[in-house]
């Protein structure tokens, strides 16, 4: 069995001591790197939403149910991929949850052979979904440094409109939309207007 931690991070968030021992042993000894909470308060005070991981909760908790924490996350726009612990009486919420995004359920008492799969793809779920939400980030923190103006020109560029066009558009003179443009390209990081339209269109400029 490999040492070495594999990347993510699980929380797992359970009002039963018994059973948060049980879940951080199977996947620890998996090699699996694993943070537990007795509530859904202590993972919302404590979460990182800039950390790659997922998210294991039992459906049923004194306080803030897994349910409700489920909805407080998709409030937040969390990418965080969930899976609920769940009762035997408790599947069809555990249906409903998995309609509103949640990968899967797990019955208790679980078993190693169920819990590992899931986590793996849970976590593998999390590296695409992650990078994706930070990248959506970095394109929203930029858009925001342009101004009124330099949104509506970049709008302009985007729709294919020449320089003399977006001028008739916004009454404005050439020499105005080229200094609307430049700064543009300065603000977004842009060398070309095929970078300006990557990062414009929330395209990944590392594809090839």
């Amino acid at each position: 069995m490999s040492l070495i931690p594999k990347r993510g991070t699980v929380y797992v968030v359970d009002d039963d001591e018994a059973v948060r021992d049980s879940v951080q042993w199977l996947l620890e000894g998996q090699a699996f790197r694993v943070r537990c909470f007795e509530s859904a308060e202590v993972l919302l005070a404590r979460y990182d939403p800039r950390e790659v991981a997922c998210l294991i909760v039992d459906i049923r908790m004194d306080g803030m149910s897994g349910l409700e924490l489920q909805d407080r996350l998709i409030e937040r726009n969390s990418p965080l991929p969930l899976a609920f612990i769940t009762g035997h009486g408790d599947v069809p919420l555990a249906v409903d949850a998995m309609k509103k995004g949640a990968m899967d359920f797990i019955q208790k008492p679980f078993k190693e052979d169920h819990l590992v799969p899931l986590v793996e793809r849970m976590l593998e779920h999390a590296c695409t979904t992650f990078a994706e939400h930070q990248q959506a980030a970095t394109r929203d923190a930029l858009l925001a440094k342009l101004t009124g103006r330099e949104a509506q020109v970049l709008e302009r560029i985007v729709a294919g409109r020449l320089n003399k066009q977006i001028a008739d558009d916004l009454g404005i003179s050439i020499k105005t939309v080229e200094a609307h443009r430049a700064n543009i390209m300065e603000k977004l990081g842009a060398n070309t207007v095929a970078d300006l339209l990557k990062i414009a269109l929330g395209q990944n400029s590392g594809k090839t």
